[in-house]
């Protein structure tokens, strides 16, 4: 059984959880997906003279250090984030990109203060829609391009943390010390580490990272024209046994986790008959908006030989986890019930 990470890239650094730590309800800091396009800083941000910027379209711009942030008021929250890309290579047809596996997401909870209270103290002109993120990490590549990305107005004033906190813990450097932005429910693309500016905007802002990249859009297809990802699809993973494993015969307890992004995940079912009928699962563990639900399901194997075990989400709107993903140029988005099947051997 495989624990350690899975590095795709070294440098900007990419690398997946094991299955085998998504078995918690908390993924490990240690072991929480890596998710890159800059380099990483080389040594955590110098609080003496580090300061986060509010300017663009408010009626007061400011800064501020770590100790102002950290006196406001104090919210914790749980959060499964998600790479845009992840189960990118369980795909049918190959798409470019980092081929994750099941292993770019975790949940984790995060402690900060909501994104609004800040809005609200530099006041928001009235032509302000948007809202965009830059960071501190080193642009990589020939073209040096920064990652900032931008979201809606609402979704910075009702549901966004500026995180300084992971698990009980001051945000690790690879995870964005000293304040990340979390846009709660939406892909880790949504979502800037190492955060240092935050600019309002009338219109979304443009750049490489928000029209070329991060759009659901077909081959063929002007990449601008397709939609901005970002909130996390319906999804569930089976996360034991592992694929190719070899079970003995007798009671196999399948161990999983369903998350819906900015949805509740209401019902999970297990199919060990290729989808001839489905068995409910049984949830384990806590039940917070915005999180995962871990699940398990004991399953008694009636026969030896090749086995195809599938689980499939519905959250608490009637939706459904599609059966077959839906592709697109980039392989964003990822969630299909055939996709993440876990294929066995019962001796």
């Amino acid at each position: 059984m495989t624990t350690s990470m899975r590095i795709m890239t070294d440098n900007p650094l990419n690398a997946e959880t094991p299955a085998a730590r998504l078995r918690s309800w908390i993924t490990p800091n240690a072991v929480f997906f890596d998710r890159n396009q800059g380099q990483i800083p080389d040594a955590p941000a110098d609080l003496d003279t580090w300061r986060l910027t509010i300017d663009g379209d408010v009626n007061q711009s400011l800064k501020l250090d770590l100790d102002r942030i950290q006196s406001l008021p104090k919210a914790i929250v749980a959060n499964t984030l998600e790479c845009s890309g992840n189960s990118r290579s369980l795909l049918e047809k190959r798409a470019p990109g980092n081929p994750w596996t099941i292993g770019g997401v975790g949940n984790a909870v995060w402690g900060g203060i909501w994104l609004r209270d800040l809005l609200n103290k530099s006041g928001l002109a009235d032509r302000a829609a948007h809202v965009a993120f830059e960071g501190m990490d080193t642009p990589l590549g020939k073209s040096r391009i920064k990652f900032v990305r931008s979201i809606p107005i609402e979704k910075a004033m009702s549901s966004t943390l500026l995180a300084y906190e992971m698990n009980g813990d001051p945000l690790p450097l690879k995870h964005g010390y000293p304040l990340r932005a979390l846009a709660l429910g939406w892909t880790g693309a949504n979502c800037v580490k190492w955060l240092n500016r935050i600019t309002v905007l009338e219109r979304p802002f443009k750049g490489f990272f928000m029209d070329q990249v991060y759009r659901v859009f077909q081959k063929g297809q002007m990449p601008a024209s397709g939609e901005v990802v970002t909130a996390i699809r319906l999804n569930s993973i089976i996360t034991r046994p592992l694929a190719g494993e070899r079970l003995k015969k007798g009671d196999v307890v399948v161990l999983g986790a369903a998350y819906a992004g900015e949805g509740r995940v209401a019902q999970v079912d297990v199919s060990t008959d290729h989808g001839a009928s489905w068995q409910p699962a049984e949830f384990i563990g806590p039940d917070e908006p915005y999180a995962w639900r871990q699940w398990q399901y004991v399953w008694r194997p009636d026969r030896g030989g090749d086995h195809t075990l599938w689980s499939r989400a519905v959250d608490d709107q009637g939706g459904q986890q599609p059966m077959s993903a839906t592709w697109n140029f980039l392989g964003y988005g990822n969630n299909g019930v055939d996709e993440h099947a876990v294929r066995v051997v019962v001796t």
